[in-house]
């Protein structure tokens, strides 16, 4: 059972470095995934990405607050309003792109009212 959490934890971070280089791709989220799977899996991996220099503050600062940095706020925010407007010039139905767009109003409020975080 370890081997697959140490697995999933290695897929999840994966897709999270993938996400620094790929604009659409979220990072955090898929770090928190890593950091979940490698604490049931192996604490050494869970240990050495949560205390990554790069990689470890987004992680604690959601663990600790619950918060979202103001620049991943920012990028979340452009990122989902490209991708609506990447539908709209895509000619997506307008059901379609009526849903879309309630469930990234729904996400950007969740986003918007996370805590900034203390400076680090």
């Amino acid at each position: 059972m370890r081997l697959i959490w140490i697995t999933a934890g290695g897929a999840a971070l994966g897709l999270g470095l993938l996400g620094i280089a790929l604009p659409l791709l979220p990072t955090v989220p898929f770090l928190l995934l890593a950091a979940f799977c490698f604490a049931r899996g192996s604490m050494r991996f869970h240990d050495w990405l949560v205390d990554h220099p790069r990689l470890g503050p987004p992680i604690r600062a959601w663990r600790e607050e619950g918060a979202i940095s103001p620049r991943a706020k920012r990028a979340a925010l452009v990122a989902m309003a490209a991708s609506l407007v990447l539908s709209l010039a895509l000619g997506v139905g307008p059901a379609l792109l009526a849903l879309q767009a309630a469930v990234l109003a729904c996400v950007a409020t969740f986003i918007v009212t996370r805590p900034a975080g203390r400076p680090r």
